[in-house]
């Protein structure tokens, strides 16, 4: 009787994982279509799906999958945005990119945390919490906006760069106001240290874990390993992020670090065959796209919109007061400090404008709201419209202002003609 439940439970899981990667696939051909960011079709076609609508998803049954999903698929689009970075051209903007993502989120975050404390009437710490999770960006979309918009290396990379720092930055800033609100206590000298331990052992582990796996699908004869790298590059994400948790470290920081060393093997003398090389690029741009409709399917499937309604009129001030007051304010903080990257009017101006926010603050929200902590409700449908506003109205429009700021390679290629 027993094992039949298990096997009923199983099958279930299988056709609700069919389901959704299957409305992810449709979602993503039509995104094509429409010339609309995908993961906004996943969020709504999540919506559609769920227990609010047609019925045909609902994970809080799984609570345990639906948390390895939300911590797996954070961690490896982590890794993946890592790989992203080129720390060649990171070299002249670090300044930029590390106010950016460190500065940067703080001022987001307490910023966030005034705008939504007044906006919902909820407590200092819970509109903390909401204010961290919204405070990253998100690689995962990032990424493909810029592989079809080509605009300045030197701006694009500097706003990639961040959003993959800041996502491990507000992953444990997250964790850290997270661990106080259940714990009770707070003590700035103890939580301090905890958050700066927590990144040196993420810092370490992920560098470790990065360069001796890296070096056993290297190719070369000690590269014992190298006919599996794509496996290697999974294994690497679950062994830096568990390593780095049991030690008291920052598994997203660790899951970063592996992929930024990934990302730049030829910097630690490492290579890869072309064959390999092949190979791990085609499994794990499958396994990202995968992980991002699990992940923004699986928030939408969870959206209340009985709750979104109630507090549609706080959410949307929200994120407008951070479109247009809280980002324009931490990008001048990061900028006019960096003298050595001498940027310029138009490209402060286009970072003040391109910071959507996506997969990582999805996925904490996710795991935030499992965990039925009081205020959940009014973080979700924060995060939830913050995530949907920032990708409709800055994506859809982010080449428009690329050409109207004159950031365009396009535009100069022609002009040069």
């Amino acid at each position: 009787m027993e094992s039949s439940i298990h096997t009923i439970a199983c099958n279930n899981l299988l056709i609700l994982f069919a389901v959704v990667t299957m409305t992810g696939i449709i979602c993503s051909k039509l995104s094509e279509i429409v010339k609309i960011p995908d993961v906004v079709l996943f969020l709504i076609a999540g919506i559609f799906i769920g227990p609010s609508v047609l019925k045909f998803v609902d994970i809080s049954q799984y609570q345990v999958e639906n948390q390895l999903i939300l911590t797996f698929g954070s961690a490896f689009i982590l890794y993946m945005g890592g790989k992203e970075i080129s720390l060649k051209v990171l070299k002249n903007v670090k300044i930029t990119v590390l106010l950016l993502s460190s500065v940067g989120v703080l001022i987001s975050a307490f910023l966030m945390q005034k705008i939504i404390g007044w906006s919902f009437g909820v407590s200092s710490m819970i509109a903390l919490l909401a204010g961290s999770i919204i405070a990253s960006t998100d690689p995962a979309t990032l990424v493909p906006i810029f592989n079809q918009i080509k605009i300045d290396r030197k701006v694009s990379q500097t706003v990639i760069s961040e959003s993959a720092f800041n996502d491990a930055t507000g992953a444990i800033l997250t964790s850290a106001v997270l661990s106080i609100i259940l714990s009770g206590q707070f003590s700035l000298q103890e939580n301090l240290y905890e958050l700066v331990l927590m990144i040196i052992i993420g810092l370490v582990v992920g560098l470790l874990t990065g360069v001796i796996l890296l070096a056993l699908v290297n190719d070369s004869p000690r590269g014992i390993f190298k006919d599996y790298t794509p496996i290697i590059s999974i294994i690497s994400v679950i062994i830096a992020y568990e390593l780095s948790t049991v030690l008291g470290g920052s598994g997203y920081m660790s899951c970063f670090i592996v992929g930024i060393v990934t990302g730049n093997k030829q910097n630690f003398k490492l290579w890869l065959s072309q064959k390999s090389y092949d190979a791990d690029c085609h499994v794990v741009e499958t396994l990202g796209t995968i992980c991002r409709m699990c992940i923004f399917i699986i928030l939408g499937s969870q959206v209340d919109l009985q709750i979104v309604g109630k507090y549609f009129i706080p959410s949307v001030f929200c994120v407008f007061c951070f479109m247009f007051f809280v980002r324009p304010i931490c990008v001048l903080a990061c900028t006019l400090i960096d003298r050595k990257a001498k940027w310029r009017k138009n490209e402060i101006l286009f970072m003040m404008w391109v910071r959507e926010t996506g997969v990582i603050p999805a996925a904490l929200c996710g795991i935030v709201t499992s965990m039925n902590i009081p205020g959940s409700d009014a973080i979700s449908s924060v995060v939830f419209m913050t995530i949907l506003i920032t990708l409709i109205l800055q994506g859809v429009s982010t080449k428009f202002v690329a050409r109207k700021l004159g950031l365009l390679l396009e535009d100069k290629a022609e002009q040069v003609l």
